[in-house]
C-alpha cells in the first residue's frame, strides 16, 4: 500500500489550500524542494528505453487511430435502449481502453515529461465529446435547439423575447443569451446553430484551465493534477455541457472557486489590505454578475460554496469579500430583473424545503414502464455517483492532510441545493455535478502515485522508478476502467431521444416556416429539433405535458384526443400534428406512455380522415387537420304544420 502523503511546507497554510504532497523533484518548478531534499534530485532517473516508456510513447497514437476507425464504422441506426453504446464498434472501446493503459503507464512513470499526461487528458476529452459532434449531422439535445431559438430571438427583436410565453424566464436571465447574441453580431453570424453543436467539446476544452489552476492551488504534485484532471472528466457524466446557461454559468463558478482558492494559497503574498487587489477582485465581481444573470440555480450553489470556504478564521479576509458580493449581486438580480420567476415559484420552494427527502429522490422512481435498457443506464448512474462519493469519503478518511483542508466542506457545500428544489427529479445529480471537481481530487489524492518519501534511520529510501505492488495497480486501473464505463452509460445512454436525423430537423423546419403564421402544432412529446425556432408565429401544443386525464384519452381513445388536441382554438385556425422518430423513443424509452401505445397513435393518425400528412420521411411526419364539414342546418318548420 502507498503511504500517506507527506507535506513539504513546515508552517501550516491557510485551510483549503494546503498541498497534499510534495512537489516532485523532475518538475522545474519546485526546485526548492530538490534543494531542501537532495534525495529527490536522484529518485526519477531518466529511463528513454524502459518498458512504461515505450507503452506511453505508443498508446496515444494508437488510441486516436482506433478512435478515428471507430467514426468511420459507426451505424446510427443501431441506436436503441443503451443508446450510442449499441451503434458505436468494437474499436471506440478498444481505443478507450488503450488510452486508459497508457495514461496509467504515465502516471506510474516519473521521469517522462509533464505534457505527457495533458496530451492524455486532452485525448480522452475528445474522445469523449467530440464523438456525437463527429457523428451527428444535426445538433444534439433538444434543449439545445430551444436555447438557439432564444438566442435567434433576441436577435431579431434587439433584446427581450416578446411574447415568450413559456420562454419567459430566459427573459429574466439573458446573460448566455445576450453573450451569444454579441458574438453573432461580431462575427456576422446569422445563427448559433453552426458552433452549438461543438459545444461540448469547447465547454470542456474551456474548463481545464479553471480546473488546472484549482489543483495546482492545493498541490504542487503534477502527477496528482493530472490524474485529478483525468478523474473530473472521467466521471463527469452529468451531461449539462451542452448550448446551455448552465453551462456556461458551471464555468464561470468554477472559476471563480479557483481564484478564490488560488488567492488562499498566496499565504498573505501579493494580497491587498481586504484580502484582494483592486483588478482581480473587479475580475470576479464580473464572473459573479455573469452567473447571476445568466442562471437561476448556480449562484445559489456559489453562496454555499464560498460559506463553506469562509468557515476557517484564517481564511475570512479573502473569501468574506467575495462571498458577500455573490450573496449581494444574487439577491439584487433575484429581487430586481428576475422577480416575477421568485414571486411565482417562492411557495414551491418554501414547500421544497420541508420535504429535503423528496427533492433528492424525485423523478427517480418513474422507471417501472422504462425500456430495460433505461432501467440498466439508471442504475449504473447512481453507482458512479455513490462510488465515487464514497471513493471520495475514503480518501478524507484515509488522507490525514485533506481532513485539515476544507474539502470536506467543499464535498458538503452542494448539499444545500437538496434542500432549495426538486429540480424535477435532477437535484441530486447538479449536486453531484457541483461536487466533481472536489472529489476528483479527493479520489486522485487516494489513488495516484505519491513521490517517495525521506529516508529515515528506520525507513530507506525506495528507489523511485520501481513498479507499484501489482495489486495496487491492478486496483487503480480496474478503478479508472470501471468509472470511465460509468461515464459512457450516462453520457451516451440517451441517444436515442437526445440525437436528431435531418429528416427529423427538416420536419419540424416543415412545420414552423412553411405552414400560415398563427398556425397550431400539436407534437407527441417536446424531443423535436427546433420546434422554437418562430416560437412567436405559431402555438404549439405538447400532448405528453397534458393534464392526467387528458393523457389517459391519449392512450385510451387516440383518435379522439388527437382530434380535440387539432381542434382546440379559434375556428378557422389552421392545425398540423407533427411526429418524429426522437418522440417515440422518448415515450418508449421513459415510459411516459404504455408499450404499444406510440403504436396506435401512429396508426391512428395514419388512418384518421381528417389528417392529411404534407410532409413524409422515414423518420418524420406532419399532418394536416382538415376540419369535417359542419352538418347543414336544418329546414324551417312550414307555418301551422310539421317539417
Amino acid at each position: 500500500m502507498t503511504a500517506p502523503a507527506r507535506i513539504a511546507p513546515a508552517a501550516a497554510p491557510p485551510a483549503g489550500a494546503t498541498p497534499l504532497r510534495p512537489a516532485a523533484a523532475s518538475d522545474p518548478s519546485t526546485a526548492s524542494d530538490s534543494r531542501r531534499w537532495p534525495f529527490l534530485r536522484q529518485s526519477f532517473p531518466r529511463r528513454p528505453f524502459s518498458w512504461r516508456s515505450w507503452t506511453v510513447r505508443a498508446a496515444l497514437p494508437l488510441a486516436v487511430l482506433l478512435w478515428l476507425l471507430a467514426l468511420r464504422t459507426t451505424r446510427l441506426d443501431r441506436i436503441g435502449d443503451l443508446g450510442l453504446l449499441q451503434a458505436l464498434p468494437p474499436a471506440y472501446y478498444a481505443a478507450l481502453a488503450v488510452l486508459t493503459a497508457g495514461f496509467l503507464a504515465a502516471l506510474r512513470t516519473p521521469w517522462l515529461p509533464q505534457r505527457r499526461l495533458a496530451w492524455y487528458v486532452l485525448a480522452l476529452i475528445a474522445l469523449v465529446h467530440a464523438t456525437p459532434s463527429l457523428l451527428y449531422p444535426t445538433l444534439r439535445y433538444s434543449w439545445a435547439w430551444k436555447h438557439v431559438a432564444v438566442v435567434d430571438a433576441m436577435l431579431r427583436h434587439g433584446g427581450t423575447v416578446p411574447d415568450a410565453g413559456k420562454l419567459d424566464v430566459y427573459n429574466q436571465w439573458p446573460g448566455f443569451f445576450a453573450l451569444h447574441a454579441l458574438v453573432l453580431r461580431a462575427t456576422g453570424l446569422h445563427s448559433a446553430l453552426g458552433y452549438a453543436s461543438w459545444y461540448p467539446l469547447i465547454a470542456n476544452l474551456l474548463l481545464l484551465g479553471p480546473l488546472l489552476l484549482l489543483f495546482r492551488s492545493l498541490t504542487r504534485d503534477r502527477r496528482l493534477v493530472w490524474c485529478a484532471l483525468w478523474l473530473y472528466y472521467a466521471t463527469s457524466w452529468v451531461g449539462q455541457d451542452y448550448f446551455s446557461p448552465q453551462a456556461f454559468a458551471y464555468l464561470l463558478y468554477v472559476t471563480v472557486i479557483a481564484l478564490t482558492m488560488r488567492q488562499l494559497s498566496l499565504k498573505g503574498r501579493g494580497v491587498g489590505r481586504f484580502g484582494w487587489r483592486p483588478g482581480p477582485y473587479a475580475l470576479l465581481l464580473a464572473l459573479i454578475a455573469a452567473i447571476a444573470s445568466s442562471h437561476q440555480l448556480t449562484p445559489v450553489m456559489l453562496v454555499s460554496s464560498l460559506a463553506v470556504l469562509a468557515l476557517p478564521r484564517r481564511n475570512r479576509r479573502t473569501v468574506l469579500p467575495v462571498l458577500a458580493a455573490a450573496l449581494a449581486l444574487t439577491v439584487a438580480w433575484d429581487a430586481t430583473v428576475a422577480r416575477p420567476f421568485v414571486a411565482a415559484n417562492l411557495h414551491g420552494l418554501i414547500t421544497a424545503l420541508a420535504a429535503p427527502d423528496r427533492n433528492a429522490v424525485a423523478g427517480l422512481a418513474r422507471l417501472g414502464a422504462a425500456a430495460p435498457g433505461q432501467v440498466l443506464a439508471s442504475w449504473i448512474d447512481r453507482a458512479t455517483t455513490a462510488a465515487v462519493l464514497l471513493l471520495a469519503l475514503v480518501a478524507v478518511l484515509r488522507r490525514r492532510r485533506a481532513r485539515r483542508t476544507t474539502l470536506p466542506l467543499l464535498l458538503l457545500a452542494p448539499l444545500v441545493l437538496l434542500l432549495a428544489n426538486g429540480y424535477d427529479g435532477e437535484m441530486l445529480f447538479r449536486a453531484y455535478l457541483f461536487a466533481l471537481p472536489v472529489t476528483a481530487f479527493l479520489i486522485a489524492a487516494l489513488l495516484a502515485p505519491g513521490p517517495p518519501r525521506p529516508p529515515g534511520p528506520d525507513r530507506p529510501a525506495r528507489p523511485s522508478g520501481l513498479p507499484r505492488p501489482p495489486v495496487r495497480l491492478a486496483v487503480t486501473g480496474t478503478v479508472l476502467t470501471a468509472l470511465l464505463g460509468g461515464l459512457l452509460f450516462g453520457y451516451y445512454g440517451k441517444e436515442a431521444v437526445n440525437h436528431f436525423s435531418p429528416q427529423e430537423a427538416a420536419a419540424v423546419r416543415y412545420a414552423t416556416e412553411a405552414t400560415p403564421p398563427g398556425s397550431r402544432i400539436v407534437s407527441l412529446t417536446s424531443d423535436e429539433p427546433g420546434g422554437e425556432l418562430h416560437y412567436d408565429q405559431h402555438q404549439w401544443t405538447i400532448l405528453v405535458d397534458a393534464d392526467p386525464a387528458d393523457r389517459k384519452l391519449l392512450v385510451t381513445d387516440p383518435e379522439t384526443a388527437l382530434t380535440d388536441a387539432l381542434a382546440a382554438g379559434p375556428a378557422g385556425t389552421p392545425s398540423y400534428l407533427v411526429l418524429t422518430r426522437a418522440q417515440f423513443a422518448a415515450c418508449q424509452l421513459t415510459g411516459l406512455l404504455p408499450a404499444g401505445a406510440t403504436d396506435e397513435i401512429q396508426y391512428t393518425a395514419a388512418h384518421l380522415p381528417t389528417l392529411r400528412a404534407v410532409h413524409r420521411s422515414a423518420d418524420a411526419v406532419v399532418y394536416q387537420y382538415r376540419p369535417p364539414p359542419a352538418a347543414p342546418a336544418p329546414a324551417p318548420a312550414p307555418e301551422g304544420g310539421t317539417p
